[in-house]
């Protein structure tokens, strides 16, 4: 049995949990789908949002992944909790995956609304900015919030919350605004893989594919305090065929770069570099706890063939 099987269990709640499933189910279907035998490793892996490692001398560095990295940390960076269950569960669950929402991606580009489309919940000051600018300019912002948490005291200046919408009804706009959340804001990917123009907010925070992406090619950039945020829409808007090719290169670069090959690969490869850089053997230690694998096979096969035939 793969070490990779072994988690520590001095952690508690749901999250353990889930990541004890998730650990298990990436590594099988790792083994099975790209047919490769996985390294034993040992890591830490940060359960919450914010990375934990920060910028210090190399020989204090601990090697902790986690879901987002910001040029202030040092965390390992992997493909954040969302994107990859909605890889492990592609066309298993009834939540948002890459597949559907390029099946998904609203009306051609001119018959789009004109007006930068925005919900979410209140986990950044920038948030309650742009939910103002959007009641100062109604025509050119469409911004609310779907639910009060960080900022519930100010429920009565910035709200209303209205009710969620589908998140392929998001493509009935053009211009799509991306602003960082609690870390990055992890809608990213599915936003550049609609047919739409993505305007990301400057930020601090990133995810695993940040360092491929550029400004100016696969999205427009506005300041991270929205200083900008109406010029750059303006500029959209009087340079239309330029923010198509922008939306259209956001896309590929998605289609290129996100999907589920390209997940279970980029895992791949960094449990097999992290190996690598092992200094000693990884063993099970007390306090671990064996985590036995599920005996469900996806794809069983009940015909039992007793003869071959030659394929053409």
């Amino acid at each position: 049995m793969s070490l990779l099987s072994h988690i520590v269990n001095h952690l508690e709640g749901f999250y353990i949990q889930y990541m004890i499933n998730f650990s298990v189910n990436l590594i099988r279907k790792l083994m099975k789908l790209i047919l490769v035998k996985m390294p034993d490793v040992e890591f830490f892996v940060n359960l919450g949002d914010w990375p934990l490692e920060k910028k210090k001398p190399p020989q204090n560095l601990h090697p902790i992944f986690s879901w987002c990295g910001s040029s202030e940390s040092k965390d390992i960076v992997m493909p954040t909790y969302d994107l990859t269950d909605s890889v492990l569960e592609t066309m298993g669950r009834v939540s948002l995956d890459m597949m559907s929402v390029q099946a998904n991606t609203g009306p051609s580009w001119e018959d789009k609304n004109t007006t930068a489309f925005w919900r979410g919940r209140d986990s950044r000051k920038e948030r309650l900015e742009l939910v103002k600018l959007s009641r100062k300019y109604p025509e050119i912002i469409d911004a609310a919030f779907t639910n009060f948490f960080f900022f519930k005291h100010d429920e009565n200046l910035y709200g209303p919350i209205v009710k969620h919408i589908s998140f392929f009804d998001f493509f009935k706009y053009k211009y799509q605004i991306n602003i960082d959340g609690t870390v990055a804001a992890y809608r990213l990917p599915y936003l550049l893989a609609g047919n739409s123009v993505v305007l990301k907010q400057d930020s601090i925070y990133y995810e695993h594919f940040y360092n491929e992406l550029q400004p100016w090619k696969h999205y427009i950039p506005f300041k991270s305090d929205l200083s900008d945020l109406l010029e750059k829409l303006q500029w959209a808007k009087e340079h239309d065929e330029e923010a198509k090719k922008i939306a259209k290169s956001g896309q590929e670069f998605a289609r290129n770069n996100l999907m589920g090959d390209h997940i279970f690969c980029y895992y791949f490869k960094l449990f097999q570099e992290y190996s690598s850089l092992q200094v000693s053997e990884p063993k099970i230690r007390d306090g671990m706890e064996k985590v036995q694998q599920p005996e469900d096979d996806l794809f069983p096969c009940t015909c039992h063939r007793k003869k071959t035939k030659d394929e053409l």
